[in-house]
């Protein structure tokens, strides 16, 4: 009987390791599969804001997300420290869905204003992206939130645009290129 107890801990060390395997394949699979070592350019050229928020005014924070997006979960809690931090300092939040996706954004970002699809916005590469309109109603930026698999205040690209922004100093950075998790915007040609 002694043999045994090593061949029966060595099968279930076995199995214990191919479902350890097996969870990881379906973790990376559903939640890692839109990280893509492939740059994204986002050109901001075509993208234009509504009539009725066009020209001159606040600073102008476009959030463009797509529900089904395993990308937004980091994002949007950044996005949310976004908004507590500049909502009273002069920038207006919006965001647009990915046209004919389902979903809501979470409570801590409905406070944002919902906008039809920009003029322009057909033509995005990728989402979470964000573009971000200054006073005088010129795109200052247009691109993702920051470059890698993840986003937070201190890998952002956002932070130092706004407050430069608030600060009255010009920005131009509506074409970039960066390398991060995002997923495709326009739905793919059977």
């Amino acid at each position: 009987m002694p043999p045994a107890k090593p061949l029966v801990l060595g099968l279930v060390l076995l199995l214990g390791a191919a479902g350890l395997w097996q969870a990881y394949a379906w973790y990376q699979a559903r939640y890692i599969r839109a990280f893509s070592d492939q740059p994204t350019l986002f050109s901001g050229e075509p993208l234009r804001l509504p009539e009725r928020l066009a020209g001159p005014g606040p600073i102008r924070l476009v959030h463009f997300w797509d529900p089904a997006c395993p990308c937004n979960v980091g994002n949007q809690q950044h996005l949310a420290e976004l908004v507590e931090r500049f909502a009273d300092q002069g920038v207006k939040f919006y965001g647009v869905q990915k046209p004919g996706s389902q979903g809501q954004l979470p409570v801590t970002l409905q406070a944002m204003e919902p906008l039809p699809a920009l003029p322009g916005s057909e033509q995005l590469p990728a989402s979470p992206a964000v573009a971000i309109w200054d006073r005088d109603g010129a795109l200052a930026y247009f691109g993702p939130y920051s470059e890698g698999a993840v986003c937070n205040s201190s890998n952002s690209f956002i932070e130092p645009v706004l407050e430069a922004l608030r600060q009255g100093r010009r920005v131009t950075a509506t074409h970039t290129l960066a390398v991060g998790c995002f997923c495709a915007w326009q739905n793919a040609e059977p």
